[in-house]
């Protein structure tokens, strides 16, 4: 669907005002639902998909907004402070809403995350075989930690820490293997509300709605690092 929508618009960019028609597809009328993201793409660039009737859709004035409120405030946020003022770095992104990254090897191979732990039970009816995967993975090599990060609003706190008890297989499948020396921490990332301080150990960092940075009780040493160089660099 991006090559396509990419290949039509450079095709309308270069000045090409014909038919552009979509063969090969597959799809069904069914298919076409008038508020999928490529049927609104199809309807903005003049596609047509062969054989089929492409329903109108209404597009937005403004596709893309300032997130306000939105929990990957918290994860992106950390994400960059660690990145940007430690040696610690991020082996997996999946903050809510974006695109789910690949998962960085110990070698540095990106592979992808299976979805289930046990795909034939899990189409039996087994819906515990599906593998819960954190919003951020981080990796601080000089302590020998990874630390696995799921991302809350801050009134869904703790719903976020019930979530850190579901990792068992991302840890198991992925982590274990190909960082098998490292000791594993789960925390939740929370964004919102006014709180300055936090008083559940889950919770490893909190950046509240006014800019509020608040490390947890027991928040990773990372995070106690990265915050601490960003304060540093900024005094």
């Amino acid at each position: 669907i991006g090559a396509l929508s990419l290949i039509s618009a450079a095709i309308r960019k270069l000045g090409w005002n014909g038919k552009i028609v979509i063969t090969k597809h597959g799809l069904k009328q069914k298919h076409l639902q008038a508020d999928n993201k490529f049927i609104k793409i199809a309807n903005h660039l003049k596609l047509q998909i062969q054989g089929l009737v492409l329903p109108a859709s209404k597009t937005r004035e403004n596709y893309w907004k300032y997130e306000t409120e939105g929990e990957k405030l918290g994860t992106i946020f950390i994400h960059l402070v660690v990145e940007n003022f430690t040696k610690g770095f991020s082996i997996f992104e999946n903050h809510a809403g974006c695109e789910k990254g690949y998962f960085i090897t110990s070698n540095g191979k990106h592979i992808p995350l299976e979805k289930y732990s046990d795909r034939k039970a899990y189409k039996a009816g087994n819906k515990n075989k599906i593998i819960s995967i954190p919003d951020l993975i981080l990796i601080d090599f000089g302590r020998s930690e990874v630390i696995n990060i799921e991302g809350k609003k801050y009134q869904f706190c703790q719903n976020g820490i019930r979530e850190l008890k579901s990792f068992g297989d991302i840890e198991k499948g992925y982590i274990k293997k190909y960082y098998p020396k490292s000791k594993i921490i789960r925390t939740v990332v929370l964004y919102g509300g006014t709180e300055k301080k936090v008083i559940e150990i889950e919770v490893g960092f909190l950046l509240n709605e006014n800019g509020d940075l608040v490390l947890g009780i027991k928040a990773p040493k990372l995070f106690r690092e990265a915050i601490k160089n960003l304060l540093d660099f900024w005094s």
